[in-house]
């Protein structure tokens, strides 16, 4: 790790059951403790020790060499006995302090049994919960963590100095590239599409430049509900709502020949997308009008060549003669402009839900309860820790930069405060089923709609995390006794259920684990969404949100209620301008950004397990093809194969990452 090496003094003092070493300085010719090296050293004790508890290492000042930090990964103590014993450190230590650390196998509450480690165990939970407390994000929304800036929060959990400059390095780049361009700040709107396309000079993908083509062709729309950055919230239609009159005259010619609309959906090959929820929502209000966001429905067919397509759109929930039924035999723009609304609307929801809240937020709640509830020894922390040790320090720049005075929400269609109540209304409707990627793809249907490569692959992975989960958990709970006896567990799930969940039992969650089935399918849920799942909502948004009239988070007028008064001029009035998208842009180019202190899911870089059994069940191997990933489970192997055909659709798929929430 960059910087970890320092010139201070450090020393060692050894405690055992019957007793404890001198403190030892750690010295051998030479600086000692360079970034990336390993350093052996002998210790020598008047008398026998007993069983090895902790390891106390202490870094004092070296003559008057400034302040470093000493970034320490482990330290194993081989004793007398000839016993290798693994000390997990992975701190950064300052100067003047110390350190305690717990090694050997990961032990639960009851299973601690010498006072010194039970008195430990205590005094680590204690300040762990005085340093990580919970505050509410807004009323009637799930708690976050109190810290109010990254810089407050401990070394090891912040981003590397290094992945924080390159950050800010990417987004200076680009930001200095519209600058000079004159972009930035810029009140100007598009004159034409053409003219939008100048934003493709500084950075574009194959993905981006498809999306920037194929736009406004209603197959790609239909597409992108299935394998887009919002791939979970279509559903297989069974019945038409009565609020979306939608008569078998208006959708006949869009249907196979000789069919009828009833009987299409009674073969499953409807389907339908409805953002009620998004009704009557505040909005922003831009040079003294408030703008609109609609809650509007739209029809899908699955057709013969297996293209899901748009049908029929409906911008408001409630039918009236201001609210048209819109089809693709309508006026190209009056298609296109409602197209362009319900996206606006998807958009709306992917960021402020499906990605903020539902990824971000809540593995920021299953984090703070990590670090509240389980000591470092605590198998589970040793499971999780890795998953979302970074979580704190994106999601505090994620407040600032998009829910801040002069966040991105606030100058989205809702606004800053229509964006909270749309995260305020989701959670209340949030289930446990609808996060488990299994329970979710049959309540809405969708287990055999063709070319879904989100379901694909996704429930792939799912079993492949589920596998993994299950060989450690059975391994630390050998039954349901153990699962219930482990108050730090219980107190884990409870503060996710009451600070997560606001204690809402209609959602499903539990709040407390009775077997051992129940808490693996919880632990795997918590691992594949923020790896997973996470990358699904967030590592795409680059290639489908950077040509703006695809997906954006603004639109300027309202939207259309009568029929063939529109027109090319009309849409490029209503899309963002030129600044607008220029800091909607540089934000996308951010999130989707890819930065070089990536970890793949499944590489456990710090070693922090000691049982044999823990470090052979979990590796990912990376051939040469990037087609093709193994995953080794002890004996038992599973292939996942990706498709080198539609990589262009599988992009967030090859992104995905260990801790994806630190982006």
């Amino acid at each position: 790790m960059p910087s970890a090496g320092t010139w201070d003094h450090v020393s060692v003092t050894l405690i055992g059951s019957d007793g404890e070493s001198e403190k030892t300085d750690l010295d051998n010719f030479g600086k000692d403790f360079c970034t990336g090296k390993t350093g052996t050293y002998s210790m020598k004790t008047s008398s026998s020790l007993g069983k090895l508890l902790l390891v106390k290492v202490e870094k004092d000042p070296r003559l008057f060499f400034q302040e470093d930090e000493w970034y320490c990964s482990t330290i194993e103590v081989t004793t007398p006995e000839g016993d290798a014993i693994l000390f997990p450190c992975h701190r950064w230590i300052s100067r003047g302090e110390y350190v305690e650390l717990r090694g050997g196998r990961a032990m639960k509450f009851l299973e601690d049994d010498h006072p010194l480690l039970i008195e430990h165990r205590k005094k680590e939970l204690t300040l762990q919960k005085s340093l990580y407390q919970w505050k509410p994000l807004a009323e009637g929304l799930l708690h976050i963590s109190s810290f109010e800036h990254e810089s407050e929060l401990p070394a090891e959990i912040r981003f590397s100095q290094a992945k924080a400059e390159e950050m800010k390095n990417t987004t200076r780049r680009l930001g200095m590239k519209f600058k000079f361009k004159g972009m930035v700040g810029s009140t100007k709107k598009w004159e034409n599409v053409e003219d939008l396309k100048r934003l493709f000079n500084f950075q574009k993908t194959p993905t981006s430049e498809y999306v920037a083509e194929h736009w406004k062709e209603d197959d790609f729309y239909g597409y992108q509900f299935l394998n887009g950055v919002n791939p979970t919230l279509i559903k297989r239609c069974s019945d038409l709502p009565r609020n979306f009159p939608v008569t078998e005259e208006m959708v006949k010619p869009f249907l196979a020949e000789g069919s009828s609309l009833m009987r299409e959906i009674g073969k499953g090959n409807i389907f339908l997308y409805d953002q009620k929820k998004l009704d009557g929502i505040p909005t922003y209000v831009y040079n003294g009008e408030s703008l609109t966001v609609t809650s509007g429905l739209c029809l899908f067919y699955l057709n013969p060549e297996n293209k899901l397509m748009p049908i029929a759109i409906q911008l408001h929930q409630q039918p009236s003669e201001k609210n048209p039924i819109f089809l693709p035999s309508d006026l190209e723009t009056d298609w296109l402009l409602a197209k362009m609304f319900i996206k606006n609307a998807d958009t709306l929801d992917h960021e402020a839900v499906h990605h903020l809240m539902n990824t971000h937020f809540m593995g920021e709640v299953y984090t703070v309860a990590t670090l509240r509830c389980f000591p470092v020894i605590h198998p589970l922390y040793k499971l999780l820790i890795p998953h979302c040790k970074s979580t704190l320090d994106i999601n505090i720049r994620a407040r600032t930069r998009l829910m801040g005075p002069d966040g991105i929400f606030k100058i989205s269609t809702t606004g800053l405060e229509g964006t909270i109540e749309i995260m305020r209304r989701s959670l209340r409707e949030m289930t446990y089923s609808s996060v488990c990627l299994p329970e979710n793809i049959a309540a809405r249907g969708l287990e055999s709609i063709p070319n879904y490569y989100y379901r694909d692959d996704g429930l792939k992975l799912w079993s492949i995390i589920n596998s993994f989960v299950r060989a450690a958990v059975e391994y630390y709970y050998p039954s349901d006794t153990d699962v219930c006896k482990d108050t730090e567990l219980q107190d884990w799930i409870n503060e996710i259920f009451t600070y997560g969940l606001l204690g809402n039992k209609a959602s499903g969650f539990p709040d407390c684990f009775r077997s051992i089935e129940e808490l693996i399918k919880f632990i795997t849920m918590v691992i594949f969404t923020v790896s997973v799942q996470h990358a699904a909502v967030n590592s795409g948004q680059f290639d489908y949100f950077f040509w703006t009239p695809n997906s954006t988070l603004l639109l300027h007028k309202p939207p259309p209620t009568t029929k063939g008064h529109s027109s090319m001029e009309t849409i490029m009035e209503t899309l963002p301008n030129v600044g607008e998208t220029v800091v909607m842009s540089v934000l996308i180019n951010q999130l989707s950004g890819e930065y070089s202190d990536v970890v793949p899911l499944g590489q456990y870089p710090e070693k922090r397990f000691d049982e044999p059994e823990l470090t052979q069940i979990g590796v990912i191997l990376a051939p040469d093809s990037p087609d093709v990933q193994l995953l080794v489970l002890g004996s038992r192997e599973e292939m996942v194969q990706w498709d080198p055909d539609r990589a262009v659709h599988m992009r967030p798929a090859h992104k995905l990452q260990f801790n994806n929430l630190a982006l």
